[in-house]
């Protein structure tokens, strides 16, 4: 049988021809040795300097300073001069390319159009757009969901939003959804069920976090992870007992309807509709303000789901209130470090200590400084990073990580900007008795965590949002300012052209006529050492050698050194 031919040449060879190789090697390396010997090995010269018995060493060594650098201004200058001859130039390019624009007057339509395109990307990020949205989701909305975080219903809910939805009239119904009731205790849960049913119709939620894309094909689980406890993650509760109410005034209205999902940041708006698809259809992540625009997804051919931007919280609102219900993330250290210590004050010191694993601590700098150091958060030299720590606080306290509950209020009466006329009106057309008991039964199936492991947490009350446009002061958008900045400054360089040219003229001349001269030959210039500030050139050193030996502490001549 013929053998296959291999696929690599074999490494294998006799003895006597490896020997013969290792001989070869050591011969040429010992004839290389032999002609670096020959050639000899030049070292380069070190500079012996000047002996310390000469009597004018100090003179010397301060003259030989001096040349030095006189040649290292000398090649600042001409840097300089370099600069501004490529400055000249760059004017000069600007201004043809601005002649030949205005003999195109079609090139300058397409730059404004594409101009006006950035200014709308942009201002999709602003709050007067999300506002603009906000109002457009509950005008087009039969029923509109406002979603609450379970571990603060008070401090989600938006007095403004619920009284233009409730003074709307043409049979709009309010609905509260009662989200990430996984992460308080059952008996807080219930006794918050309780209180807000007497205003509106709620239901008890917990969304789906691990939902898949459509794109994304579903993999069969292993057996390894068949025995983990899903009821945290991948299964969502309530969207049944949701389901079902909103199919109930389906048939009662006898036509499609349209939901909106309001809220304000990170309570879980698009996690809802992505929990009642069973697809992720919605962006959704711990950073507030995902969604920008209003975004319509069927359920099914008689249920239309509205995403809508977040609420913006008032200014007026608490310290708290500003810091967990902002619509962007804070970056500023200051503001980060007045959100810290708003959440450290509305909460147990013993609770906060025992759940982030830190010993006692006296201010919120001092906390974030030992939750850094816990957390492996350093700068360079091992410095901790409370900046990092602070944010990290805040994800943990708006996301779906920390299990905390907040206490009811003491009173029991309605709230202010509602009447029993309109809780009675939200309230008709809807099952409450079969609401209480699919509520129950979502109750029971959900996981919660115990009382003691949660931390007990103070409210700041009901949120104060902005719906109109007119109540927020913004700023004008980046390119805006750019803009008029490049205006200002074009004016100011067409004014300014004839005087810098003739200012680099001269110094050009002067540049050119010390370049010629020899740096060493150069004389030393007159009067005492020169101050220049800070960010300018390297400073110069002049001196003057006709001084007196009294001003020269470096060598005495009186004395004779023997």
């Amino acid at each position: 049988m013929r053998r296959p031919k291999l696929k690599k040449a074999s490494k294998r060879m006799t003895c006597h021809k490896r020997y013969k190789i290792q001989k070869k090697v050591r011969e040429h390396s010992r004839k290389l040795r032999k002609e670096a010997k020959k050639r000899g090995h030049k070292k380069p010269k070190k500079d012996p300097g000047i002996p310390n018995a000469a009597p004018f060493k100090e003179e010397v060594l301060r003259e030989a300073e001096q040349r030095k650098q006189r040649l290292e201004e000398l090649k600042q200058k001409q840097k300089l001069a370099r600069q501004k001859d490529l400055e000249k130039k760059r004017k000069l390019q600007a201004k043809k390319n601005a002649t030949k624009a205005n003999k195109h007057p079609e090139e300058k339509e397409s730059t404004i159009k594409l101009k006006a395109k950035s200014n709308t990307l942009l201002d999709k990020n602003s709050k007067k757009s999300f506002c603009r949205e906000l109002k457009k989701v509950i005008e087009a909305s039969d029923i509109v969901l406002q979603v609450l975080d379970a571990r603060d219903p008070l401090g989600c809910r938006c007095s403004q939003v619920e009284q233009i939805i409730t003074q709307s009239g043409g049979n709009k119904k309010l609905l509260l959804v009662l989200n990430k009731i996984d992460l308080v205790p059952r008996e807080n849960l219930e006794k918050w069920l309780h209180y807000l049913k007497n205003e509106f119709p709620t239901v008890a939620f917990k969304s789906s976090m691990q939902l898949k894309d459509r794109s994304v094909q579903e993999k069969k689980l292993t057996k390894k992870r068949a025995h983990i406890d899903l009821s945290r993650g991948s299964m969502c509760f309530g969207s049944e007992c949701l389901l079902k109410l909103l199919r109930e005034h389906c048939k009662t209205q006898d036509k499609a309807i349209q939901v909106g999902v309001i809220g304000f940041p990170n309570v879980g708006k698009s996690s809802i509709i992505n929990s009642l698809k069973e697809v992720r259809v919605c962006n959704v992540g711990p950073v507030r303000g995902i969604t920008k625009c209003m975004q319509t997804v069927h359920i099914d051919k008689q249920i239309k789901m509205i995403d809508s931007p977040s609420i913006i919280a008032a200014l007026s609102n608490s310290a708290l209130a500003l810091a967990l219900r902002t619509t962007t993330d804070i970056e500023e250290s200051g503001k980060l470090l007045d959100a810290v210590n708003a959440i450290l004050k509305h909460c147990s010191k013993q609770q906060m200590m025992l759940y982030y694993n830190i010993p006692d601590f006296r201010n919120s700098v001092e906390f974030l400084t030992l939750l850094a150091q816990k957390r492996g958060m350093l700068k360079k030299g091992g410095v901790p990073d409370t900046e990092s720590a602070a944010k990290l606080l805040l994800y943990d306290w708006t996301g779906a990580k920390v299990s905390y509950h907040s206490l009811l209020p003491s009173s029991r009466s309605l709230s202010p900007h509602l009447t029993k006329e309109v809780v009675a009106e939200m309230q008709q057309g809807f099952n409450l008795e079969e609401l209480a008991k699919d509520n129950m039964n979502t109750i029971k199936a959900v996981k919660y965590p115990n009382l003691a492991s949660s931390i007990v947490f103070q409210s700041s009350g009901l949120t104060n949002g902005t719906i109109e446009e007119n109540e927020l002061t913004e700023e004008t958008s980046g390119l805006e300012n750019m803009e008029t900045s490049e205006e200002g400054e074009d004016l100011t360089e067409d004014v300014q052209d004839s005087d810098e040219e003739e200012e680099a003229v001269e110094e050009e001349s002067d540049v050119q006529a010390s370049s010629k001269t020899n740096p060493a030959k150069l004389s030393v210039e007159d009067g005492s050492l020169e101050k220049q500030p800070a960010g300018e050139q390297s400073r110069t050193l002049s001196f003057n050698l006709d001084e007196t030996t009294d001003q020269d502490d470096a060598y005495d001549f009186n004395t004779d050194y023997v």
